[in-house]
C-alpha cells in the first residue's frame, strides 16, 4: 500500500487534451500531496483543447523516452479527442500504458482515453466507461460498458466526461492507496 502522500502519478498527454481532464487531476492529486509528472512524447510544453478552442499551455515534466515504470504508482490518461487519438498512432506511448497495466499499476483513462487502453490490450472482458461517442469501440474491443460517472475493475479506471473529475480522482486516490492488483491478462 501507498499513502497518496508518497505516491508519484504520470499523466501522459500531447496537444489537445480537454483542458479540465489533465488540469483536475493534476491539481487535485499535487494538493492530496502526490509528486505528479507530465509527461510528452517529446518533453515540450503542451497546449490544451477547451471547449471550441485552444486552451492554456501546461508544462511537461519528462519526455516519454525517459520515463520508468517502475517509478510511478499510477498513470493517467486525460481525454479530449485529440490527444488520445495522436497517442494511440504512438507505439512508445502505447508500449508505457501496456507496462504500467501489466505492471499491476493503476491505470486512469476519462473520456476519449480509454482509446489508449484499447490500444494497449488492457481492456478485454473488463467493465469499462467512457465519453459516449466510443462506447462501441470499447464493446468492439470486448469490454464490458456502462454508463457511471467512474468504473473500476482491476485497478483499471475508466470515467466519462469532466463532469465526473471529482468521481475519478477519488478512486485514483483509493486505487493507489490499495497497492499494485493483480491482473488476469485481458
Amino acid at each position: 500500500m501507498t499513502s497518496i502522500t508518497n505516491a508519484k502519478i504520470l499523466i501522459l498527454s500531447t496537444n489537445g487534451f480537454e483542458q479540465s481532464e489533465l488540469e483536475k487531476p493534476l491539481a487535485d492529486l499535487k494538493a492530496k500531496g502526490a509528486a505528479v509528472h507530465v509527461a510528452t512524447p517529446d518533453g515540450s510544453d503542451i497546449k490544451g483543447w477547451d471547449t471550441d478552442d485552444w486552451g492554456d499551455t501546461v508544462s511537461a515534466d519528462i519526455a516519454l523516452k525517459d520515463v520508468n515504470v517502475d517509478d510511478y504508482d499510477a498513470i493517467v490518461l486525460p481525454g479530449g479527442q485529440i490527444n488520445p487519438d495522436i497517442l494511440r498512432a504512438n507505439k512508445d506511448a502505447v508500449a508505457l500504458i501496456k507496462a504500467f497495466g501489466n505492471g499491476g499499476k493503476t491505470v486512469a483513462a476519462v473520456c476519449h482515453a480509454p482509446w489508449l487502453l484499447i490500444e494497449a490490450d488492457l481492456i478485454k472482458g473488463r467493465k469499462a466507461t467512457s465519453y459516449g461517442s466510443i462506447k462501441t469501440d470499447l464493446i468492439n474491443a470486448g469490454a464490458h460498458w456502462e454508463d457511471s460517472e467512474v468504473v473500476v475493475d482491476q485497478g483499471i479506471i475508466t470515467s466519462r466526461s469532466p463532469e465526473d473529475l471529482d468521481a475519478f480522482v477519488s478512486k485514483i486516490v483509493e486505487e493507489i492507496e490499495e497497492g499494485e492488483h493483480e491482473r488476469k491478462a485481458a
